[in-house]
């Protein structure tokens, strides 16, 4: 066989390779959203719910509520609820957009009078709302957001806003290590949800703005303490010159602590999150934390029933709602105690 052919049969061998490949992801993911398909026909009718509302019910369906961010959102959803007079279920779907719309179904079957709604991603969102007009049931987005679909109203944190602050706190504390033109990686939120963009965005921005280049970035699935510290120690052996972890959650910041700890950088390689956890309260101060970006999840909670109750009652409501997110740091906590206190942690309500 003369080097003409051979490669002709190679050049044809790739294509037919490339094609059964194409094939096989096409063939699996249509069979992904066959099987949620079969799920919405099994736990939900075909035809909207003609049934009898159940008037002072809510349902709140949130992504998982074994993060502590989503339980002080439920925290608030639930106490706002009852002070309204309304009886509040919480569903957790524990990051499985499997069980959120099984969960969905359930709820428009019971034909309750409002859904709210964190959802584990913004394309499966989008099809809960799918389901929701054809019941005539309204629902509330608290947070993530979605690819499309009519709702009431849009309750969400500034995230590139705060991500842009929190990221030139972050550039202030370099310059003054006199790091200033150092390399940065990031650990994110999924890029598939809207505020993992908005994030992603709004720090880069800051970066940019300040002569810090990100060196890499790592997308979370598990959101486990595991994942956490091993995408911490990838980031730091690639990169010699790495000067800081950014963290886009801040539930298994102990993770990238320790990382940062096994990889012999302590007091070389800085930490800061989004979100906060309790523990933040001393972190930040004792500098073991630079800062973090808190949202306001018990606050957003409390207005998410706000504005179905509102609407509920035929008042206007906001489409899209955004909260501040608070940009802290050892300068300024102080300062901002008793609204940390109340609003991101849900204490001394």
């Amino acid at each position: 066989m003369n080097q003409m052919n051979k490669k002709l049969l190679l050049a044809v061998f790739s294509i037919l390779l490339i094609s059964f490949s194409l094939f096989y992801i096409n063939y699996f993911e249509k069979k992904d959203q066959n099987d949620l398909n079969t799920t919405l026909l099994t736990h939900s009718s075909v035809t909207p719910n003609t049934a009898t509302p159940d008037s002072k019910r809510l349902v709140y369906i949130v992504s998982d509520l074994r993060i502590p961010f989503w339980s002080i959102m439920a925290k608030g959803i639930e106490k706002h609820a009852v002070s309204l007079g309304y009886r509040i279920d919480i569903y957790s779907a524990e990051n499985d957009p499997k069980k959120e719309l099984e969960f969905a179904a359930k709820a428009l079957k019971e034909n309750v009078s409002g859904i709210i709604i964190s959802p584990t991603t913004s394309s499966a969102c989008a099809t809960i709302l799918k389901l929701a007009k054809h019941s005539g049931i309204p629902v509330v987005i608290s947070d993530i957001g979605t690819d499309g679909g009519e709702y009431v109203s849009y309750i969400s944190s500034n995230n590139r806003e705060g991500a842009y602050q929190i990221g030139m706190v972050l550039a202030h504390e370099l310059q003054k290590k006199g790091w200033g033109k150092s390399e940065i990686a990031i650990i994110a939120i999924p890029q598939k949800r809207l505020n993992g963009q908005e994030r992603t965005a709004g720090f880069m921005q800051a970066m940019n703005e300040s002569g810090i280049k990100n060196s890499d970035i790592r997308q979370q699935a598990t959101f486990s303490y595991e994942e956490t510290y091993i995408y911490s120690k990838e980031l730091i052996n690639n990169n010699p010159k790495l000067r800081a972890l950014w963290l886009q959650g801040s539930d298994r910041y102990q993770g990238a602590l320790d990382a940062i700890r096994d990889s012999g950088k302590k007091d070389q390689i800085l930490l800061l999150t989004f979100d906060a956890e309790p523990e933040f309260l001393q972190l930040i101060p004792k500098g073991i934390l630079v800062g973090s970006a808190m949202q306001q999840p018990y606050l957003m909670g409390e207005q998410s029933v706000q504005v179905m109750v509102d609407h509920l009652h035929h008042k206007p409501v906001e489409k899209n709602i955004k909260l501040p997110v608070l940009a802290i740091s050892s300068e300024n906590i102080k300062e901002n105690m008793a609204l940390i206190e109340r609003n991101v942690m849900g204490v001394n309500d």
